[in-house]
């Protein structure tokens, strides 16, 4: 079990980027409520004004684009001559792509994964020196249900997501000996607006009954089938504050469902197809 608790008598220091909406904001503010220190990362910081104002002095937000590691470098630095130290990294910027697999452009495709992958390890390479140097920390790493799921339209996003959950779970390993945890953050579709700021693919009519139908069903979805973002992010705090907390943590009881079918399809393929998986061996 890690302790990755700050010195007695000293509040967290948090780094958390996309930190101007959404979750990530929801979460800024969380950790401001209850006394924390937040280094808050966003391309526009104008969006936290209102925080900065009503948290004087332990909030510092700085602006700066995950794909710019020169900027993010500057960011950290900037956050442990502030705070001394940086207790959880917060690896929350990030934006969709919509469209079939070959809808997708060439920019289209390599602009999401700058972002959402390239991104994370940008922040990754910041953050850990730092991390490292105290033996100690909690890496929350932003994927989705779509990190172990894709369903027609979101292949090139679960595609980042899946990224993100492949090195993740290298990278806990790495970094268990060292006193660091990390854990993905696997949300349902969250009240944010990550939909309304969705990318688009050009579409072929071909894919129109597999990706423009969740398109439309997506669109028709009632509230109640949103996570709300403010419980998202309190349960990312509890998270943080357990002695124990998890490699994956699903959020929102349609999360939990999706996850639950798709472990439960693989291993149903897993073992209809054992004999022949078997049949390899020497």
């Amino acid at each position: 079990m890690t302790d990755n608790t700050p010195p007695s008598g000293t509040s967290r220091g948090w780094f958390v980027t996309g930190g101007s909406s959404g979750i990530g904001r929801e979460l800024v503010l969380a950790a401001l409520t209850r006394g924390d220190r937040v280094a808050a990362v966003a391309r526009r910081v104008d969006a936290l004004a209102d925080l900065d104002e009503r948290f004087p002095g332990r909030l510092l937000a700085l602006a700066a684009d995950v794909r710019d590691q020169d900027a993010v470098r500057g960011a950290v630095d900037e956050t442990t001559d502030r705070f001394g130290r940086i207790d959880v990294v917060a690896n929350n910027a990030g934006y969709g792509l919509f469209g079939a697999v070959e809808e997708s452009t060439d920019a289209q495709a390599r602009a999401v994964f700058d972002t959402n992958v390239f991104g994370v390890l940008n922040v990754l390479r910041a953050t850990l020196p730092v991390l490292r140097g105290q033996r100690s920390g909690h890496i929350l790493q932003g994927s989705s249900i779509y990190g172990q799921l894709a369903p027609p339209g979101v292949g090139l996003l679960a595609a980042t997501k899946h990224a993100v959950e492949g090195m993740s779970d290298a990278l806990a390993a790495e970094l268990a000996p060292l006193g660091i945890t990390v854990t993905l953050v696997e949300p349902a579709l969250t009240a944010t607006p990550f939909l309304s700021n969705l990318d688009f693919a050009e579409t072929i009519e071909d894919y129109d009954q597999t990706v423009r139908t969740v398109q439309e069903s997506l669109g028709g979805l009632p509230p109640e089938a949103f996570c709300d973002p403010v419980r998202a992010a309190q349960a990312i705090l509890n998270a943080v504050d357990s002695g124990n907390p998890p490699r994956r943590l699903a959020l929102g009881r349609q999360a939990e469902i999706d996850l639950r079918a798709a472990l439960t399809d693989r291993l149903k393929d897993l073992d209809r197809w054992a004999e022949t998986t078997r049949g390899v061996d020497s």
